[in-house]
């Protein structure tokens, strides 16, 4: 026999802990990115979008078109 009983809604709550922390931990694996990682990226296509609209070409009737020339 046990040496000690044990209060069962402790255990209970304590495995309940263990998953929701497994659970946060798949999640935040699968859909977490942090903070900083979230500005970097929005920071990246800012740049992205300014550069590419550098490179752009007016033409007189107000279209653009990229400087490359088209692909055959």
């Amino acid at each position: 026999m046990s040496s000690s009983p044990i209060n069962l809604n402790k255990a209970r709550k304590a495995r309940a802990r263990a998953d929701q922390k497994a659970r946060a931990t798949e999640n935040s694996i699968a859909f977490g990115r942090s903070k900083a990682a979230k500005a970097s990226d929005t920071l990246q296509a800012a740049r992205n979008a300014r550069i590419l609209d550098g490179v752009a070409l007016e033409t007189p009737d107000g279209t653009k078109h990229d400087k490359q020339k088209p692909q055959e």
